[in-house]
C-alpha cells in the first residue's frame, strides 16, 4: 500500500488497495474490497465499503457513503459493485450504491463529474461524463443519465427513467418519463421548456450544429407530429446536414430506445 498520507485514526481493511498519493482524513473507514486510483482524495468521516472501485484524483469530501448495500428488498447479498471514475468530485454526505442481480450487477459513474451534496445515486444506475448532479438530486434504481447533463438541485428520478446526453433538469423536477437529449425540462408535472442552446454553446457546438437542433426540437414539440413520424422526420434531417448527423442520430436512437416515454 503507497499512500501520502492515512491519519492515524483512519480504518483500513485488509485486502483494500489504495494507490500512490492517495490521502485519507480521520475517522474514514475503507472496507477490505476497495480499491482507490491514484492521488484521489478521501476526507474525514467517510465510509466506503462492498466492492468498490474508484478512479484516479477523485475528491472524495466529508462523511459521503460510497458502496453501500442497495436499498432494495430482494437484494440478498449477490456479490455486485460500485464503479466510479476518474477526476469526480463528490461532495458531502453523497450516497451511492453497489447494484443488484436484477440489472447490471453494477452501478456506474464515470469521469469528471461534478456531483454536490446530498446526492443520491441508487443501485444500478448509469451515470456518463461530465455530468453535474446539484445538491438533493436523488436517482431511483436504473436511471441513466447521459454525458454532460445537468440534474438541478432537488430534483428525483423515478427508477428506470433515462436522461439524454447534454440535456438539463430545473430546480426542483419530478422526471418520470425519459427526457431526450438536448433539451431543458423542469416542474411537476415535468415539461420540455425548449432546446439547451446556451449549455450547447458552452460546449462548443457551432452555429450549424445548434440550428439543425432547432429544427429537430420543432419537429419533435412544435408540428404536432406522433412519436415515429417525429422521428422518421429526424433521420431526414440528419441525412441533409452531415454537419449535424452525429447529433441527430444520437436524439433519434435515444427516441427509439425509451422505455417509459419522453416527455413531451
Amino acid at each position: 500500500m503507497s499512500v501520502s498520507l492515512v491519519h492515524p485514526t483512519a480504518i483500513i481493511e485488509r485486502g483494500a488497495e489504495l494507490g500512490a498519493g492517495v490521502s485519507v482524513g480521520p475517522y474514514t473507514i475503507i472496507g477490505a474490497r476497495v480499491k482507490v486510483g491514484a492521488r484521489t482524495r478521501i476526507a474525514a468521516h467517510c465510509v466506503i465499503e462492498g466492492d468498490t472501485r474508484i478512479g484516479e484524483d477523485c475528491t472524495i469530501f466529508q462523511f459521503a457513503s460510497l458502496g453501500a448495500v442497495p436499498q432494495d428488498k430482494k437484494y440478498a447479498g449477490e456479490a455486485t459493485r460500485l464503479e466510479i471514475g476518474a477526476r469526480n468530485t463528490i461532495r458531502e454526505f453523497c450516497t451511492f450504491n453497489i447494484g443488484t442481480a436484477q440489472d447490471r450487477g453494477v452501478t456506474t459513474i464515470g469521469d469528471d463529474n461534478w456531483i454536490m451534496a446530498y446526492v443520491h445515486i441508487a443501485h444500478d444506475c448509469v451515470v456518463g461524463n461530465q455530468t453535474i448532479l446539484a445538491n438533493n438530486a436523488t436517482l431511483a434504481g436504473h436511471v441513466h443519465v447521459g454525458d454532460w447533463a445537468i440534474v438541478g438541485g432537488l430534483t428525483g428520478v423515478h427508477q428506470f427513467t433515462h436522461i439524454g446526453a447534454h440535456a438539463m433538469a430545473g430546480f426542483g423536477s419530478h422526471i418520470a418519463q425519459d427526457v431526450p437529449p438536448f433539451m431543458m425540462v423542469d416542474g411537476h408535472p415535468l415539461a420540455v421548456r425548449g432546446l439547451n442552446v446556451e449549455g450547447l454553446r458552452r460546449r462548443g457546438f457551432s452555429a450549424e450544429r445548434i440550428a439543425a437542433l432547432k429544427q429537430a426540437y420543432r419537429v419533435l414539440y412544435r408540428e404536432g407530429l406522433t412519436l415515429a413520424a417525429a422521428i422518421t422526420q429526424i433521420d431526414e434531417l440528419a441525412e441533409s446536414h452531415p454537419d449535424s448527423e452525429d447529433d441527430l442520430v444520437l436524439l433519434g436512437g435515444f427516441l427509439r430506445g425509451a422505455t417509459r416515454g419522453i416527455v413531451r
